[in-house]
């Protein structure tokens, strides 16, 4: 792993470089949007994605203006922000989220149209037609591991070496009949890795169960047991390598098999309370510095071309968004895993 600087030191970097901007313009920024967001004050951004803490104050410190986060969780994203658009009183500027939450606040009228200039730097397919929704990253999912105490020979070359009856009671993942993500992940191994061969993929998830995995209500829990030794082994997230830095946590890099997750996106408000404000937040949130922070100390995969995070062997990586659930397919599939599990 390539050295990071230290949060606080980003930002007093950033500080400083805003102090020697004598002509006070950002590089990409228009300063009429800059003023009008400064007299507006803040942007009041939904989301449900963790450790962003570094973003907003790079943002802060660079516009002096600020990002103001509310998590509201995926499972209540949609009628939070339903509830309060039709009652009129919307709290965000900006909202973030899966690609599907935001597709259907699409669907619903809860969205404005915005084009920021940094989408230049983004695959085309990352795009909206409509120019709503602008995806910046995909979720990743891996299997992570304890470095010190799983041997190198041991690490798996495949996710089907999960069912191995030698990790039998080492395993940690989300709960497969409540958490959607890892619902959708499951499907996507049946899909990209199992070539659609139901059979092979239900013995595999059958192999899966039989070694007693401990479950847990979502990813951000999968790391501390894999830490501690309770558990050797994990489906969990890569960017817990980045953010509980210096834990010994690794990948198993699985060959041709990809890497798999949630595409993400952002997108405007519609009729925002602090319109230049939100337009400022999604410039620099797109933007190379923010993608950076967010690869660097976030440990995200962003889709802003040429930036990973610092993990070695990341950028050999496959990484591909899954195809998203619908609801019934969701209730369907943790019906089936309920007599797996």
């Amino acid at each position: 792993m390539r050295t990071r600087l230290s949060k606080s030191i980003r930002v007093a970097m950033m500080c400083l470089l805003v102090v020697g901007l004598t002509i006070g313009v950002a590089a990409g920024a228009d300063q009429q949007l800059i003023d009008a967001a400064k007299k507006e004050g803040k942007a009041v951004y939904y989301a449900n994605i963790t450790g962003i803490e570094p973003v907003l104050d790079a943002f802060r410190a660079k516009y002096g203006v600020t990002g103001e986060y509310v998590r509201v969780s995926t499972a209540v994203y949609v009628p939070t922000v339903q509830t309060e658009f039709e009652a009129g009183r919307l709290g965000a500027d900006v909202l973030q989220g899966p690609l599907p939450i935001l597709e259907i606040l699409k669907d619903a009228g809860i969205l404005g149209s915005y084009v920021s200039p940094e989408t230049a730097k983004y695959p085309e397919w990352s795009k909206d037609p409509d120019g709503v929704i602008q995806q910046f990253g995909i979720e990743a999912v891996a299997l992570i591991y304890n470095t010190e105490l799983v041997k190198p020979q041991d690490v798996p070359k495949s996710y089907k070496e999960l069912a191995d009856p030698k990790w039998r009671d080492k395993i940690v993942m989300p709960d497969p009949l409540t958490h959607a993500t890892t619902i959708t992940w499951l499907v996507g191994l049946k899909e990209h890795v199992f070539d659609n061969n139901e059979g092979e993929w239900k013995e595999f998830l059958k192999g899966l169960a039989a070694n007693r995995p401990m479950f847990v209500a979502s990813f951000s829990p999968t790391p501390g047991p894999i830490e501690t030794g309770e558990k050797l082994i994990g489906i969990s997230m890569p960017k817990y390598i980045v953010t509980r830095f210096p834990a010994p946590l690794g990948w198993a890099k699985l060959g041709d098999e990809p890497l798999m997750g949630s595409a993400r996106g952002i997108a405007i408000a519609k009729n925002p309370k602090n319109p230049n404000a939100a337009k400022l937040f999604i410039d620099y949130w797109l933007s190379e510095e923010s993608a950076r922070i967010l690869a660097e100390d976030v440990g995200e995969w962003v889709l802003y071309e040429g930036v990973y995070p610092p993990i070695e062997g990341i950028t050999e990586a496959e990484v591909i968004p899954l195809r998203e659930l619908s609801d019934e397919e969701i209730q369907y599939w943790s019906e089936i895993f309920s007599t797996i599990f």
